[in-house]
């Protein structure tokens, strides 16, 4: 079965950087493009970043434009998110989705699009 395991978040000043990490598994990684998306408290779920199935294309909500650099290793499964310049509105519980609605390699920004999310990973930006 699809398992997405979010890793990497925690606390971080302003100004400080978190790199996340996603592990797939349950189906063939190589055919998917994959997203970040975050939920601030009392908010509803935001798409933050997607990658292409290959990695050549990558996207990024304008909040986190220049900021964030999501990344992938198709080799070991995995998806990452390097977070720079980490601001408070940055805090939420982030989550890795896998696309699986539309054309499957490339990346979107719809939601609906994802038919698999991991469980989270906490995101703290604090002094």
């Amino acid at each position: 079965q699809v398992q997405l395991v979010e890793s990497g978040g925690g606390l971080a000043q302003p100004g400080g950087s978190l790199r996340l990490s996603c592990a797939a598994s349950g189906f063939t990684f190589t055919n998917f493009a994959m997203s970040w998306a975050r939920q601030a408290p009392g908010k509803g779920l935001e798409w933050v970043s997607g990658i292409s199935s290959d990695g050549s294309d990558t996207y990024y909500a304008d909040s986190v434009k220049g900021r964030f650099t999501i990344s992938r290793d198709n080799a070991k499964n995995t998806v990452s998110l390097q977070m720079n310049s980490l601001k408070p509105e940055d805090t939420a519980l982030y989550y890795c989705g896998k696309k699986g609605r539309g054309s499957t390699e490339v990346a979107g920004t719809s939601l609906v699009d994802y038919d698999y999310w991991g469980q989270g990973t906490q995101v703290t930006v604090s002094s």
